[in-house]
């Protein structure tokens, strides 16, 4: 199926809106209770036309900041072009940048499709991102397989972006941190305490732009005006990634596989920091669900 500006799902009180050629992003995912109709992500007014305008918007091949725009794997030197306007690092992969096929759709779901052809990226590979819609939330698979003839670097991750408020609240079990430096890079790792305590706190307006490690793979999200509840759920991901700046208003909270910069480290490193190597017709697979329960 060609290219759509917009797709439509619904479950219950839930709607989606997805916008397959901006990105494979999502522009809208609401909750209608009460007479109202309540953003649960950040809504983009009007049709979207930027990705960074969406609520939500995939991560793949790779996560968050390549340093410089450069990395060595296997004895061969990878240089990517700065992909967003004032970030000298590029960053979340093509798949955010790209038009998305729909594959398949119903009342309640829809498959997208996203290939690229290698180039600046040096390998082939095909990603998809299955959303399924049901009563209680929201539930997202987004796969990429190596279509290409030789080894690939590999990374997944959802962008979604919350509304928030002076009560909004987040739980998550982390136990460690990276401190950044002014181009949002990791510079230290360090314990999960005090400023990155992420049990129980305040999440809107506190000027974190940071990666978690040692995360559980659950974030409940809360705040006393919400007429639900949010449990972020992502069983693959060991990583996190809080976005909270200082004028509040928005959040984003993401699953990774890992590691900001992961890429720079040398790669007997990579388990570590959650990087995978996909052969050549391997594919792996994050899943993100957003359980949203009434009050």
């Amino acid at each position: 199926m060609p290219s759509e500006s917009i797709v439509e799902l619904s479950a219950g009180p839930l709607r989606l809106e997805l916008s397959p050629s901006v990105g494979g992003a999502i522009s809208a995912f609401e909750w209608s209770g009460e007479g109202e109709l309540r953003p649960i992500l950040r809504k983009c007014n009007g049709g979207l036309e930027k990705v960074l305008d969406a609520s939500s918007f995939p991560l793949v091949p790779f996560v968050n900041r390549i340093r410089g725009g450069r990395f060595t794997f296997r004895g061969r030197e990878i240089v990517l072009r700065p992909n967003m306007a004032g970030d000298p690092s590029p960053l979340h992969g093509q798949g955010w940048l790209g038009a998305w096929t729909v594959e398949e759709r119903s009342a309640a779901s829809a498959l997208l499709r996203f290939v690229h052809a290698a180039g600046e990226w040096p390998w082939d590979y095909e990603a998809h991102q299955l959303f399924e819609l049901d009563d209680g939330g929201l539930a997202i698979g987004i796969t990429c397989t190596n279509t290409g003839t030789e080894p690939m670097p590999c990374g997944l991750g959802q962008h979604p972006y919350f509304p928030c408020g002076e009560q909004t609240q987040i739980d998550a079990r982390v136990t460690h941190a990276w401190t950044i430096d002014r181009d949002v890079l990791p510079v230290d790792k360090v314990v999960a305490d005090g400023r990155y305590d992420l049990r129980e706190r305040p999440v809107c307006g506190q000027d974190l732009d940071n990666g978690f490690g040692g995360w559980n793979g659950e974030a409940r999200l809360t705040d006393p005006d919400w007429p639900y509840d949010l449990l972020l759920s992502s069983p693959q991901a060991t990583f996190f990634q809080l976005y909270s700046p200082p004028s509040g208003g928005i959040f984003v909270a993401e699953p990774v596989t890992h590691a900001n910069a992961a890429l720079n480290a040398p790669e007997e490193q990579w388990p570590e920091l959650g990087l995978r190597v996909l052969a050549p017709g391997e594919t792996m697979r994050l899943d993100m669900r957003l359980e949203v329960s009434a009050k």
